[in-house]
This record gives C-alpha cells, sequence and structure tokens, in this order.
C-alpha cells in the first residue's frame, strides 16, 4: 500500500527540482550570478518562498545542477549538428555554430557566464564542471580536425569561442553567424592545402 505513495510522492519531489533548476537557469540568465538569489528562484517557478531548502541542500547545489543542465542543452545541440554532419568540415562547423546558438549568444547571457566562470577559479565544485565541459570540447575539435592536425590549432579553436563569448558581454555587434564565419575562416587559413581537402570530402 505505502509503494504507490512513495512512487508518487518522488515523482513530485523530482517535478519539483526540475521546476526549480529551470528557473533558476532563468534567473541567472537574466541576473547573473550576483542576482541568483533563492527568493528570485522560488518566485520565478512560482513557488512559494522557502521552498527551494526543502529540495536541496542551498543555493549552491541549485546552482550546479543549472550549469549541468546548461552543459547538456548545449551538448545536445552540437550533438545533433554532428549527426546531420556528412564531412570532418561540416563536423567543425557544427561544434563551432552550436556553441553560439542565436537565441541564447546575447550580451546579457554572456555577462552571466562570464559572473560563473570568474566564481568557478574559486569555487572546487564549479571549477570541476568547467574542466569536464572544456574537455568534452577539445575532444570534440580535435576529432572533427583529424589526425595529423597540431594540437595547438584545437585549444586555438577552443580559445577563440571562449575569448567571443569573452567579447559578447560588451560588444553589441557580435553575431552568432559573425563569429562563426570569423573562427572557421582562421582555421581554413592554418591547414595545409592536404587538410582541406580531407576535410572537405576530397
Amino acid at each position: 500500500m505505502n509503494k504507490p505513495l512513495r512512487k508518487l510522492r518522488t515523482t513530485i519531489e523530482d517535478l519539483r527540482r526540475r521546476e526549480l533548476i529551470a528557473a533558476a537557469h532563468r534567473v541567472f540568465m537574466q541576473h547573473g550570478l550576483g542576482g541568483l538569489t533563492t527568493q528570485r528562484i522560488c518566485a520565478e517557478a512560482g513557488l512559494s518562498a522557502g521552498i527551494l531548502t526543502y529540495y536541496f541542500k542551498g543555493k549552491d547545489e541549485v546552482l550546479l545542477a543549472m550549469v549541468r543542465l546548461n552543459n547538456r542543452i548545449l551538448s545536445q545541440d552540437v550533438a545533433a549538428r554532428l549527426r546531420a554532419a556528412q564531412t570532418p568540415w561540416a563536423r567543425l562547423e557544427a561544434i563551432v555554430a552550436g556553441n553560439f546558438p542565436e537565441t541564447v549568444f546575447t550580451p546579457t547571457v554572456a555577462a552571466a557566464w562570464l559572473s560563473l566562470c570568474a566564481e568557478s577559479g574559486v569555487r572546487p565544485p564549479f571549477r570541476r564542471l568547467q574542466q569536464i565541459f572544456y574537455a568534452r570540447l577539445r575532444s570534440n575539435i580535435s576529432a572533427a580536425l583529424g589526425p595529423g592536425v597540431p594540437e595547438a590549432l584545437t585549444m586555438t579553436i577552443a580559445a577563440m569561442i571562449d575569448g567571443f563569448w569573452l567579447r559578447r558581454a560588451s560588444d553589441a555587434r557580435l553575431t552568432s553567424s559573425l563569429v562563426v564565419g570569423v573562427i572557421l575562416q582562421a582555421v581554413a587559413a592554418q591547414l595545409t592545402p592536404e587538410d582541406r581537402a580531407r576535410m572537405a570530402g576530397g
């Protein structure tokens, strides 16, 4: 008799946790790390103030879950683009474009993520998540470039992606299509004619 009740309670708790994580994500994107308060999260989720502490140990636990959610959203977008790519160059395009979704690449979002990156320098849990994300990004780029391409180029591409997100916080002129084009043009200039032909599928 108690099992259905326990299952229902678990389902409701999981739902509430997901609602709070999604709400934290929206608040973070709008107000940044400094504006991510428990009151704002609960209000955004449409739940009573203080309920967050019932489902989470504290705001940091919600924030970590929110970062995982955002990284998962970006990873899923990149994965979907990669499935449609037919050549190594198309796979590289998919990776670069997937890191600059038009609906997300805005000054407000960029400023929010910069606040989190700064915090990761002094908070080990955030730093570990960033390291996992960066390792996945480098692995994807390296796989797209293929053998024989210097590791320095992989690092350069990853640094350009980070750099344009940094610039976007204060430069309203930057757009997704612009920065993706600049990065791909810079990569093409560093490849040998043989590598360009190989990546194009020739």
